[in-house]
């Protein structure tokens, strides 16, 4: 897939109505709640943006739907990186690389957080490697862009709602357009 906006947008529109794994929405909806709720946070452009494309890597793979119920790791978090570090700066691409090890680390951290989690989501992050140990933990958060990953799989977490009502992408092309390089 060739580098530009006008790509990925088409990318949402021709794959965003598959599912988001086993949940009650599609991927274009996970999306789109996912930057609903950074945008209702007043999050910056550039955190709207990764909420919006952290799982972009879902739709450039031909797996198909719901990997992780075949028991494989698609590794989404790195598949669009190699195309959106092309056109977004690391406030944009961090958070998206590392909104999966942003699980592993609330899960080791909170012991509410694997509580909260969706079935789907407890069986990915088995695939994704589990819960970090304490010293992977006090790694990840150290490193930059850490906060705001964490923050993005938050908001993950709660984008999978039913018949939510969100603007649609047209909307979200204001942070795409502003937080280019």
């Amino acid at each position: 897939m060739k580098p530009t906006l006008e790509n990925i947008i088409y990318l949402f529109n021709e794959k965003g109505s598959q599912l988001y794994g086993a949940e009650a929405v599609s991927q274009l909806e996970h999306a789109l709640q996912c930057a609903t709720l950074a945008e209702a946070a007043e999050k910056s452009h550039e955190l709207i943006t990764s909420c919006l494309l952290h799982d972009l890597g879902h739709l450039i793979h031909n797996l198909g739907e719901n990997v992780a119920a075949r028991g494989i790791d698609d590794r989404h978090e790195h598949r669009a990186i190699p195309i959106l570090s092309q056109l977004f700066s690391p406030a944009v691409t961090e958070p998206i690389r590392l909104h999966v090890a942003a699980k592993r680390y609330l899960c080791s951290v909170d012991p509410t957080y694997w509580e909260s989690l969706s079935p789907g989501s407890k069986r990915s992050l088995e695939l994704q490697g589990g819960r970090f140990s304490p010293e992977e933990a006090n790694t990840f958060i150290n490193q930059p862009h850490a906060q705001n990953a964490v923050q993005l799989r938050i908001y993950d977490d709660l984008a999978k709602v039913a018949n939510l009502s969100t603007p649609d992408l047209n909307h979200f092309t204001q942070f795409l357009t502003t937080t280019l390089k």
